[in-house]
């Protein structure tokens, strides 16, 4: 099972995503900040990292900077609703993958699928 540190500071939105992933077949940890997110990734194994850019105290890609550090093959995927910072976000991490709100979960499960060149095991739609 592919495991997942969702760092998203926005309430809703995070609850949102950690029940569909989840219902996608994913393991999810769900945290509301960065800072939240490091002493994770210095303890546990996680797949992937999937992170809001825009967050206080810590942002996303000082995040994924963090966790390249930390867990260099755990992947990362940014998402975000500032076309601004996707390009910053590309530029400091070109390895990373960004997805731009609004998005339909659906297209945030094949890219995760993508990722991991997994065959499409969610039903949805």
């Amino acid at each position: 099972m592919i495991r997942i540190l969702l760092a998203e500071d926005d309430s809703v939105m995070r609850e949102y995503l950690t029940r569909a992933l989840e219902k996608s077949g994913y393991a999810v940890s769900p945290v509301d900040r960065g800072t939240a997110a490091v002493p994770l990734l210095e303890s546990e194994r996680f797949d992937l990292l999937l992170t809001d850019i825009v967050m206080p105290e810590m942002d996303g890609i000082q995040l994924a900077q963090k966790c390249a550090e930390i867990a260099p093959d755990t992947r990362v995927m940014f998402i975000t609703g500032f076309a601004a910072v996707t390009l910053k976000a590309g530029k400091a991490m070109p390895q990373a993958r960004v997805l731009s709100k609004p998005f339909h979960l659906r297209d945030l499960v094949l890219e995760i699928d993508r990722m991991f060149e997994v065959g499409s095991a969610s039903g949805l739609n």
